[in-house]
């Protein structure tokens, strides 16, 4: 068995079909992954995203040592509550992890990282952090609902303390407040508007039934990992990992290289990188033929060189199966996949592949 968060019972009690993820006993779906799916990019879905891990960080010097843990620059983050997504690197330039930072207070940040590299990021953390003499608590006591959709923010409103509701509705893309105790973010994984809310765990499992109450519909693991995949949105572990860097993974637009005398982990490595014609391409592939894109899956380019599928699925709103890959570089614009033995036809396309409940590719 293992580990819950504070809505398990509910999941268990909605009938979920549950799974081991990272340790954690998480729903996979509630009947049809693919309702589910639709349901976030014609309506409104929550997840159960209590298995993330919160750390709160706090110091006077708490700024600089963002400046020199992560690869973008918190110095952007102008305003309280302001976020930012970025990778915290090794000193090779291969992530560690991918995470989102919260400015929260002038000398306090909130961090969001995943729940696979748990021990690791913390670890991690805490031995950056001495030098610069900044607190690293981690909130387990906290539970976090993912609410997405078109509709996500009008039917979850109500859940929110009425003091803090009008502002939380005028939130911006990539901020957040707290309201009360919660913590409410206009942020998400799955290329739709919505909120990712952080409360006490206690009061989860009653915003989960109003939730539902409101006609918003409760989704699982598969869900969230094809509505990712649609919106070009990386997964640890599967598009990038310490091996990988940023460069590599599609990652670029996350590394801050101004101002030049910021020196954050891996930053050396990344300037070598940055410059090698031969550095691999981090592409989208729409399927041409019929089949499914799988994880692994060779991707063959002929007369360049073989790379592979990081991520590849059925993509419910499109219609046709869809992939993540890495490449070898040059200037080409289709490729083959190896697929049960036989080569199939790929387009290589700009990503993301949907947006806003919008095909964002010709198909």
């Amino acid at each position: 068995m293992g580990s819950k968060t504070p809505l398990y019972d509910k999941h268990v009690e909605a009938g979920a079909r549950i799974v081991d993820f990272g340790g954690w006993d998480m729903p996979l779906h509630y009947g049809s992954q693919k309702e589910e799916h639709h349901a976030v990019r014609r309506d409104a879905g929550v997840f159960d995203v209590s298995h993330m891990t919160v750390v709160d960080l706090s110091g006077a010097r708490v700024s600089e040592f963002l400046q020199y843990l992560v690869a973008n620059d918190v110095a952007r983050l102008e305003g309280h509550g302001r976020a930012l997504y970025t990778c915290m690197l090794n000193p090779d330039g291969g992530v560690i992890d991918d995470l989102i930072i919260y400015f929260v207070g002038d000398e306090d940040y909130r961090l969001v990282v995943n729940a696979a590299t748990r021990d690791k990021d913390l670890a991690w953390i805490g031995r950056q952090a001495e030098p610069f003499d900044v607190g690293v608590v981690e909130r387990a006591e906290l539970a976090m609902i993912a609410v997405q959709g078109p509709r996500a923010r009008e039917l979850a409103a109500p859940c929110v303390a009425m003091e803090h509701r009008d502002a939380a509705l005028a939130l911006k893309p990539f901020n957040g407040l707290f309201a009360g105790d919660w913590f409410v973010a206009r942020t998400g994984y799955t290329g739709e508007d919505g909120w990712e809310i952080m409360l006490p765990a206690a009061d989860a499992p009653g915003v989960w039934d109003r939730l539902l109450a409101a006609g918003v519909v409760p989704c699982g693991l598969g869900a969230r990992d094809t509505l990712r995949l649609e919106a070009a949105m990386n997964l640890y572990g599967s598009d990038m990992d310490e091996s990988i860097s940023p460069l590599e993974a599609g990652l670029g637009w996350t590394v801050a290289w101004e101002p030049a005398e910021r020196d954050f982990i891996g930053r050396a490595a990344l300037e070598t990188q940055r410059n090698d014609a031969q550095r691999r391409r981090f592409v989208g592939l729409l399927l041409e033929d019929k089949g499914v894109l799988r994880n692994h899956m060779k991707v063959v380019v002929a007369g360049v060189g073989d790379g592979e599928i990081t991520s590849g699925g059925f993509s419910p709103t499109i219609g046709r199966s869809i992939a993540l890959a890495r490449v070898p570089a040059g200037n080409y614009d289709r490729a083959r996949v190896e697929v049960r033995g036989k080569l199939l036809d790929v387009r290589i396309v700009k990503t993301p592949f949907v947006r806003n409940g919008e095909i964002r590719i010709d198909v």
